[in-house]
C-alpha cells in the first residue's frame, strides 16, 4: 500500500525504512547550513526514526566553535534531534509545504561528550505523544556506541505565513506523555 503525502514524495507508508538526502529535502524546509541529517537509516511510521549526520570539519560552525578546537555545538546536536523527528512526522502531513514544525521546548538537555570532526552521529528519535499539530519526542544521540547527547523535545505544526498563523505566535500546549 503505498500513501501520497506531498506530489513529489511517495511513501510506502507501511514498509519505507529508509530515506537519502533526495528524499529528506523534500520532506524537511531546512537546506546547508541547517541541514543537520544525512539520511535516515530506519523509521517506523508515528514511533520512531534513526537518522545519521556526518560531522565534517567543513561545517560552517567550527570556524569560531572553537578555533584550534573544533567542537559541534550542543543546541545543534538537539536541532539535529528535532529535525530527525520533523523527518518522520512531517511525512505524516500532506500539506506540508504550507507548515513548519517549531520547537515549544527542550527538556532534559545533556551533553555527555564532545562531537568533532570525523564523528558520525546515529540520532535515534522515539515519539512519546503526538496529537493533531503537536508532538513530544525524545532523543538520543550516538557516536558509536558512547551516547553523547539526549534531550526530550517538543514541537509544534504551525501555518508557514503568518496571517495564518496570527501575530505573536502563542506557544501550543504541551502534548501529554
Amino acid at each position: 500500500m503505498t500513501e501520497t503525502t506531498h506530489p513529489e514524495v511517495e511513501i510506502a507508508a507501511d514498509t519505507k525504512k529508509t530515506l537519502d538526502i533526495q528524499e529528506i529535502q523534500r520532506i524537511l524546509p531546512h537546506r546547508y547550513p541547517f541541514l543537520l541529517i544525512d539520511r535516515v537509516v530506519d523509521m517506523v511510521r508515528r514511533e520512531r526514526i534513526v537518522a545519521i549526520k556526518n560531522v565534517t570539519i567543513n561545517e560552517p560552525f567550527f570556524q569560531g566553535h572553537f578555533p584550534n578546537m573544533p567542537v559541534m555545538p550542543g543546541v545543534l546536536i538537539v536541532e539535529a534531534i528535532a529535525q530527525a523527528g520533523g523527518a518522520l512526522l512531517l511525512t505524516e502531513v500532506e500539506d506540508r509545504d504550507q507548515k513548519l514544525m517549531v520547537f515549544t521546548g527542550i527538556e532534559r538537555a545533556r551533553f555527555r561528550r564532545m562531537v568533532t570532526p570525523g564523528d558520525q552521529l546515529r540520532i535515534e528519535v522515539e515519539v512519546k505523544s503526538w496529537r493533531m499539530n503537536a508532538v513530544r519526542m525524545e532523543g538520543r544521540v550516538f557516536v558509536g556506541d558512547k551516547r553523547v547527547a539526549e534531550a526530550m523535545v517538543t514541537c509544534r505544526l504551525i501555518p508557514r505565513n503568518r496571517e495564518a498563523a496570527g501575530e505573536g505566535g502563542e506557544a501550543a500546549p504541551e502534548p501529554e506523555g
